[in-house]
């Protein structure tokens, strides 16, 4: 297993970590009521998903 020789700095520890970043949320809008919904998912305002009812409202 890989291990480190020396110790990493706080300053390349930090820089490195800056490069975290969280993703913003994808969104796709409804076709049915235009809304943004999450994709593949049943649209959470009109209740529709591949184009048919598929919870009530």
């Amino acid at each position: 297993m890989a291990v480190p020789k020396r110790k990493m700095s706080r300053s390349n520890t930090r820089s490195r970590r800056a490069q975290w970043k969280a993703a913003a949320v994808t969104t796709a809008a409804c076709p049915q009521c235009k809304s943004p919904k999450l994709p593949h998912a049943a649209c959470p305002v009109c209740g529709t998903y591949n184009g048919r009812q598929v919870i009530e409202v």
